[in-house]
Parts: structure tokens; sequence; C-alpha cells
């Protein structure tokens, strides 16, 4: 029963009781409790350790959100982009090439590989920024901490590279796939219909024969996408930031990690541009002769201009991406209690 001895209006109220009492905050004391901020810091019980399995666990968790997300959401460009660089004839740039594809297969047709772009980039992204930190951490400890600070550059160059071999593994089939299905008029219009169509016609084989031109395109990508926000990052806090990186607040710090990935994004789609026409034209074709054959064969019928085409709407495209990418990684480790990417560097005395 309700303890008939305390009197209306105490702030905790002592209810339901005879020998044990259960005591209950007052309303007043209830809307002053201060709840914890979803989604996640409910489960952080404790502080992430730097380098420790939890930490590059996050980096993975980060990568899955920040490639999945983004190439995802970017599917009707990567679409167009693909098509103009195959039948330039038929789109020409890209708004005509968005009008093309809705007037030819209806407004869903622009979402048309978008379930191994989900899969693919989603795997591709784990690898690629868990490994990164984690090939980055054995490289510095091989190299003493001396030497991997004052040849950083090389450092990110090695570390990136390393992942990137990794991420494209997991990649591969998944690009062949959307490839396919956006490039080959009538082919497949799922991933359900593509793989075992794939399969049967071509085998195994169909699913890394674009391997070694994807890392012909990924691994340089992914070179320029680490090492040149890592000294982005490092420059804006040097020259632009007024103060230290430790007294910006997350938004500030955030704010340049989107730069600094943007940045790094338009260098990134400019060194692997070549690569990735080889690799939509790759797929576009059922190939005999092996993938060395194939890349000469299509060297020669695009010629040096047609290689390059389809590359301003991949500079807008990988710019925005890879700022993007940045930045949701960098939200979620910033979520996580983990600090922001990137070396504050050190302010220039006057």
């Amino acid at each position: 029963p309700m303890n008939p001895s305390v009197p209306l209006g105490t702030p905790l109220v002592a209810a339901f009781s005879s020998r044990e009492r259960v005591f209950l905050p007052s309303p007043a004391a209830a809307l002053n409790t201060k709840l914890p901020n979803p989604p996640f810091d409910a489960l952080v019980t404790k502080p992430i350790q730097m380098h420790s399995k939890e930490y590059f666990a996050a980096c993975a968790v980060g990568g899955i959100l920040s490639c999945g997300i983004t190439h995802t959401a970017i599917v009707p460009l990567d679409l167009v982009k693909c098509r103009i660089q195959v039948d330039p004839a038929k789109y020409r740039g890209i708004l005509k090439g968005f009008g093309t594809v809705v007037k030819d297969e209806g407004i869903r047709g622009l979402g048309r590989g978008w379930a191994p772009t989900a899969y693919g980039y989603s795997a591709q992204g784990m690898f690629k920024f868990g490994c990164y930190e984690i090939f980055k951490k054995t490289y510095t400890d091989i190299a003493g901490e001396e030497l991997a600070q004052n040849y950083r550059t090389s450092l990110y160059l090695a570390a990136s590279a390393s992942a990137e071999i990794l991420a494209d593994i997991a990649l591969a089939p998944f690009e062949a796939m959307k490839v396919k299905m956006q490039v080959t008029p009538g082919y497949a219009t799922t991933m359900r219909q593509a793989f075992p169509k794939m399969l049967a016609e071509e085998g195994m084989g169909a699913f890394y024969k674009g391997l070694v031109p994807l890392w012909m395109r990924q691994v340089p990508y992914t070179m320029m996408k680490f090492a040149a926000f890592e000294r982005t990052v490092e420059a804006f806090y040097t020259y632009l930031v007024p103060k230290p990186k430790d007294q910006c607040t997350k938004s500030e710090q955030l704010a340049v990690t989107f730069a600094s990935g943007y940045i790094a994004g338009v260098l990134c789609a400019l060194v692997s541009h070549p690569a990735d026409t080889i690799v939509s034209k790759l797929n576009q074709f059922k190939t005999t002769g092996g993938t060395a054959k194939a890349i000469r064969a299509i060297l020669r019928s695009t010629g040096f201009r047609g290689i390059w085409r389809g590359l301003a709407p991949r500079i807008i495209m990988i710019g925005t991406l890879t700022g993007l990418q940045w930045f949701i990684y960098d939200s979620f480790k910033v979520t996580m209690g983990l600090p922001s990417s990137g070396a504050s560097g050190e302010k220039k005395k006057e």
C-alpha cells in the first residue's frame, strides 16, 4: 500500500512498500534528468582506445556507412555517366542523358543497378577504411614514429593502396553486375536476374574479369583520396583555421573534413578516369582472349580523347561523393567518441 506517512508535495515519493520502499522522482526532477543522446551514446559504455580492436571495428562500420550510402544515392548519375562512356552518340551530356533514360525506361530506369551498388560498395568501404587504419598503424610500427612522421605522405599512399587491393576483391563481382545491368540494353533489371545469367554465360570469370582494370581505377583513386585528404586537413589547420584542432567544435572539425574530402575527390576523379572508362566498356560486352587483349582493343577503339569522355560528370560525382564519404565516416567516428580524421598541423609562427 501507499505509505501514508509521507506528506504530499515531497520531492521523492515513497510508494508501494511495507518493508522496502521504492522511491520515484517527482515530475520536476524527472524533467531535469538528462537522457542519453540517440542513437549511439547509450551504446558507448566506455571510451574506445585508439588502435584497439574496437577502434578498427568502428572504422570498418564507418566505412560501410560512408561508401554504401553515398554510392547508392548517386546511382542515377553513375548510370548516366556509364551510358555516356559507352554510347556517346545517344547520351549527349548529363542533362540530355537523364532525359533519354527517363524517356526510354521511365523514372525507375534511373535506379537500375542500385542493389549491386549498395552491397558492393558497402563491402568495399568496410575494407577500404578499416584496413587503411590497420595498415597505417602496422607500417608506422615498422618504420618507427619519427620516420613515419617525416615520410607520412608515403605512409598514407602505402596504407591506402594496400587496403584498396583487398577492398576491390570484395567489390569486383558487384561492380561487374552493376555495369552489365546499366550499359547492356535489356540484359537484366535486378541483381537476382544478372547473377545467374552472367554465371551461365561466362562462368565465375565474368565477375572478376574487371578486377585488374578496377585496381587500375581504384588504387590510384584511393591513394589520392587518403593522401590528399590527410595533407589537406593538415594544411587547413596549419594555415586557414584560426585555432588548433583540439579547440574546434565537432561541427567545425566536420566542416574541415567535408571541404578536404571534396578537394581530394576532384583530384581522385582526374587520376582514375581513364581506368573508369575501361571498366565501363569491359563489362559492356562478353570478352574472349583475356583481359589484357580486351583492354588493348578498347584503347584502340576509343582513342585518347575517348578515354576521357564523361570526365565532367565524374568530377561532379566524385568530388561530392568523396566529400560526403569523409563527412559520414567522421560523423560516425565522432559520435562514437573518437577524434575526426587527419592530423592537426602546426601553426606557423608570424
